[in-house]
């Protein structure tokens, strides 16, 4: 493309000076002229005088909507005495408005896009002087859609605001103040961004320069009221779509609800029953099996049911353990196979070492070539590396397992020094090792199993022990309080005899004052008398004192006799024959006889009590200790 300009053509063209951007290989500038005052234009002045009333609707470079307004967008994009880059004239006139750029270039390009003399058809408008600075807007509020026109000359009509401004976009209202100012509501927010163009620009009405009909043109963002519902309401719209979104999306990676359980019936309970059975189905009829259980579906008409299917689910333990078992020895055979095989590399790697031995020697080595002994001594190192190589992997993988099936620490194996030839019998022995580690190990399980039922058993007996102790000291307690209660009993039958000794001689003493004493012989009969009284009296005494003291005539070997049999029938709270009573008691050494031993435990029924059972010659006699049941019943109340 030549650098030549065509004011007849009509699209991209590249003016004289310029440079083609298409073949711009310069690096990118980024906003040179910041800080920098605004420059004047360069271009032509018949051109620019000559691109006054300039109309490009018709061609499509603005497809604003209203035919009859004339060509604004037109006038200012038309030819290079715009000042533009050619590239962004073809996007325009190719797309038919702001093409591929988007709104959110749009403010760069109607930044750097030079300002023209624009000839409408009721007024022309003049741009600002080149070192004029900026115009000022405010604050962009969001949802924008209005625009402020402040600077309206006095005689301007909404006609004549509606043509200047309908060219950047449709216009859904105007309302014009009373003061020189309107504001002008477009369809899109879009539309405002573009119309901030013409901010600066000189309105004259007819092209008249009286004041009425003049005025500079102050264009800004308008804080509405009705933008800001609207804003707000799309807001809202577009919160309830991600919400929605959100929620669709939140479905689609929700992970599926679980079947519904089933309700308890015979039927299912049989259809649940072949479930359980199966390995596939299992884990499914376990979870309805506990779900039942759970809303307690069992009653007592359904309990064999039930029981049933607990017993197909308790059956799957010998199916899980038999399945572990035959994985286990799967495990134990791939293991063996891997063994046997590193077995016989090793063994081949031997014979290539024997190969390259026998090569070595002497009466071998001399025929070779001497580039032939270094591919051979080559050859030698690297199969003795591989080996060594491999065997150590072997031995690490080994002790690997062996830490992991003992608690016992490992012993490093011993690394072989690469010159040192390879031993098959190290494998051997390490793999004998490990055997006999394994059965060590299986041994030491067995022990502790034995100890921790030992512990059980001492255990056992020391309760037992315990428990016997506990009871015998009872019996002791008892025994004691018996023994008080009978020297109480001694100490109360002795006041008694002083009572009776006393009372007696009361009542002798009176009746001897009164008694005469003629003779010897009457004295000698009244001694014998008073002798044979006290006799009598003495031996009345004794037999009290005999009755009182013990209360039921016991001597020590009785109470010794009453001691062993109540601690031996306490331990046999189910009664005990007289022979096995006697029994016990011969291997204490107490001499004693079954007769005497029945004559006792006759004499105390409240300590024992005959149970009698059988019929005819069949008749057991059995001997119960009732000391604790019948304590009220005691003589002694102990």
């Amino acid at each position: 493309m030549s650098n030549s300009y065509n004011p007849g053509l009509i699209g991209p063209q590249i003016p004289p000076g310029r440079m083609d951007p298409m073949h711009n290989n310069a690096p990118l500038q980024f906003n040179t002229n910041k800080g920098k005052p605004p420059m004047a234009m360069e271009g032509d002045p018949e051109q620019v005088s000559s691109a006054g009333g300039g109309d490009l609707v018709g061609q499509g470079y603005y497809n604003s909507g209203s035919a009859g307004s004339g060509g604004l967008m037109g006038n200012m994009m038309q030819g290079p005495m715009m000042g533009a880059d050619p590239s962004m004239m073809m996007m325009f006139n190719q797309y038919g408005g702001w093409g591929p750029m988007g709104p959110n270039n749009q403010d760069m390009l109607m930044q750097f896009m030079p300002k023209e003399i624009i000839t409408l058809k009721t007024c022309v408008m003049y741009p600002p002087p080149p070192n004029a600075p900026p115009p000022t807007t405010r604050e962009r509020p969001p949802g924008c859609r209005t625009a402020f026109v402040g600077g309206l000359p006095e005689n301007v009509t909404e006609e004549i605001i509606g043509e200047a401004f309908s060219n950047f976009g449709m216009i859904v209202s105007i309302r014009k103040g009373k003061k020189n100012f309107c504001h002008i509501r477009y369809e899109l927010e879009e539309s405002v961004d573009r119309s901030l163009f013409l901010s600066g620009y000189r309105m004259k009405i007819e092209d008249k320069d009286d004041k009425p009909n003049t005025g500079r043109l102050h264009v800004d963002y308008a804080q509405a009221r009705d933008d800001q519902y609207e804003f707000e309401c799309k807001q809202r719209m577009l919160a309830r779509e991600m919400r929605h979104r959100q929620r669709m999306e939140d479905d689609r990676l929700h992970p599926p609800s679980p079947p519904p359980i089933v309700h308890y019936s015979d039927h299912e309970a049989y259809v649940l029953m072949e479930q359980l059975k199966s390995d596939d189905e299992f884990m499914k009829a376990a979870l309805i099996l506990v779900t039942w259980l759970d809303r307690g579906d069992l009653t007592k008409r359904n309990v064999n049911n039930f029981y049933g299917m607990i017993q197909c689910t308790n059956s799957q333990v010998r199916r899980l353990l038999s399945e572990k078992q035959n994985q286990e020895e799967a495990l134990q055979k791939m293991k063996d196979n891997f063994r046997n095989i590193f077995e016989g590399i090793l063994h081949q790697f031997d014979q290539i070492e024997k190969v390259f031995s026998c090569s070595r020697k002497q009466r071998n080595w001399d025929h070779f070539s001497k580039a032939q002994r270094k591919n051979l001594e080559l050859w030698f190192k690297q199969a003795q590396e591989i080996k060594q190589n491999q065997l150590e992997e072997f031995l690490s993988t080994r002790m690997d397992d062996d830490m992991e099936m003992s608690d016992e620490e490992p012993s490093e194996p011993k690394k072989k020094k690469p010159d040192e030839p390879f031993n098959p019998q190290q494998l051997q022995e390490f793999l004998a090792r490990g055997t006999m580690r394994e059965e060590n190990d299986s041994l030491k399980c067995q022990i502790e199993a034995y100890k921790n039922e030992l512990e059980m058993l001492k255990a056992e007996k020391v309760t037992g022990i315990s428990e016997k102790d506990s009871q015998l000291k009872i019996l002791q307690q008892a025994m004691q309080g018996m023994q008080q209660q009978l020297i109480q009993a001694k100490m109360e039958c002795k006041q008694l005899e002083n009572e009776l000794r006393a009372s007696k001689q009361a009542k002798q003493a009176p009746t001897e004052e009164k008694v005469e004493k003629p003779e010897e012989g009457s004295e000698d009969k009244s001694e014998e008398g008073s002798t044979t009284e006290e006799k009598q009296s003495s031996s009345k005494e004794t037999s009290v004192s005999t009755v009182s003291s013990t209360g039921l005539n016991l001597t020590d070997k009785e109470t010794r006799l009453i001691g062993l049999v109540s601690c031996f029938l306490h331990v046999h709270p189910n009664g005990a024959s007289v022979d096995y009573i006697w029994s016990y008691l011969s291997q204490l050494n107490v001499n004693t006889r079954t007769s005497e031993l029945e004559e006792l435990l006759l004499r105390l029924p409240t300590l024992f009590k005959l149970n009698m059972s059988g019929v005819g010659a069949g008749i057991e006699k059995k001997w119960q200790f009732v000391a604790y049941s019948n304590t009220s019943l005691l003589p002694f109340n102990f």
